[in-house]
């Protein structure tokens, strides 16, 4: 029996990796949930799935949330703020953890379970990618294992022999992501002046949160997992090579260097990969229907236009700097992202905030967690300055 803490329950992949859970009630059982202020949600995630602790990370949400179990008869412990998520991270109330809470607030959390030796499921890929050394430190430290839930990085994890990130020492010649183009694959720059959030966020093969569904849409999502790739297989950026696959039924491959290729395959759900992480190195039923190769779209793959989505550009060139420079890029994204959906910025112009913030501030070397929790900080408000002064 494995305890699981989720946390960001009620996004997506919190609700699939709840699925799998309550697929299999006599191998796991989801101890503790987590939601950002959406108690409504947690409630109701609560009820049916009885966790021992459940957690809302504003703490002036703490009291509703007493108030909302209470009525609803669910009996479990009540904790709110940034440190009872860290703190829970690290408890004897799991022994897996599945990182998805969204964005840099997930860094924390995420160290915690590493350093505790959880089982550390990550989708928050914005931890690895601001402190990617850090954390494969704590996962050393800790004794834990980390197991990336990405479809992307979880096929290549399959694909790799037992997983294992010695990759160059295996043969590997290089990593293949693929990326479905989002929403606006094939279109000219021109064309996309006028975007709105709800267009952006309109995926063609997933069901995502706003923020990530954006950064598809930019293939800045594409370019975090490169730099993710980088840290959690140790593959350098001349080895990972980026493909769109707009059908999304390959998620990535791995290039051996006697010409072999592997490839995952599967239906674009997000269960699949979170049933593998949660039972590895076991299989376990997903809920996925099976992939039907005969009725299948025939396969397409082309290389990304960088010319029109230059985020992904922008993270290759944050991964050659080194240092910090990931941690900036992803911090300059995060406040041009989130003005965009506010409407108080145009989609083409996220790129620009991005690389503005990039040739502000030169990479430096990665020290400890304060010191890059600083610089974030320091990111986040170039990147408000450069959207004020563009106003």
């Amino acid at each position: 029996m494995r305890n699981v803490a989720v946390l960001g329950a009620t996004g997506s992949i919190g609700g699939n990796t709840l699925d799998v859970i309550a697929r299999h009630p006599e191998r796991f059982r989801a101890t503790v949930l987590s939601a950002h202020r959406q108690v409504e949600a947690l409630v109701a995630l609560c009820v049916r799935h009885r966790p021992q602790l459940a957690v809302i990370a504003d703490p002036a949400l703490e009291a509703e949330l007493s108030r909302r179990l209470a009525a609803a008869g669910v009996r479990c412990e009540v904790a709110s703020g940034h440190a009872a998520l860290t703190t829970a991270a690290a408890s004897t109330l799991c022994d897996t953890v599945v990182a998805a809470i969204v964005g840099a607030a997930g860094l924390d959390s995420t160290l915690a379970a590493a350093r505790a030796g959880k089982r550390l499921l990550l989708a928050n890929k914005e931890s690895i990618v601001m402190a990617g050394p850090l954390l494969l430190e704590a996962v050393t430290a800790g004794g834990g294992a980390l197991i990336p839930i990405d479809s992307e990085h979880n096929a290549i994890f399959q694909c790799l022999p037992g997983g294992r990130p010695e990759l160059m020492r295996s043969g590997v010649r290089r990593l293949i992501l693929t990326a479905s183009g989002g929403p606006f694959r094939g279109r000219r720059r021109e064309e996309l002046t006028r975007i709105t959030p709800d267009q952006a966020c309109k995926h063609p093969n997933w069901v995502m949160g706003r923020k990530i569904s954006v950064d598809s849409a930019t293939l800045m999502n594409k370019g975090l997992e490169v730099i993710e790739a980088h840290h959690l297989f140790g593959a350098p950026a001349e080895a990972i090579e980026v493909v769109v696959h707009p059908q999304s039924l390959v998620h990535s491959m791995v290039e051996y260097v006697d010409g072999s290729v592997l490839a995952q395959l599967g239906n674009p759900d997000m269960r699949t990969a979170l049933a593998h992480a949660l039972a590895w190195p076991e299989r376990v039923e997903a809920g996925v229907e099976p992939l039907n190769l005969a009725a299948s779209p025939a396969l397409q793959f082309e290389a990304p236009d960088l010319a029109t989505f230059r985020c992904l550009a922008l993270a290759f060139q944050a991964l050659r700097a080194g240092g910090d420079a990931p941690a900036v890029l992803n911090a300059a994204n995060e406040v041009a992202v989130e003005a965009f959906l506010a409407g108080a910025l145009p989609f083409l112009s996220i790129a620009d905030v991005v690389e503005a913030v990039l040739a502000e501030l030169p990479a430096q070397a990665v020290v400890d967690v304060q010191v890059l929790v600083e610089r974030d900080r320091t990111a986040r408000e170039a990147a408000r300055r450069v959207l004020r002064n563009a106003c």
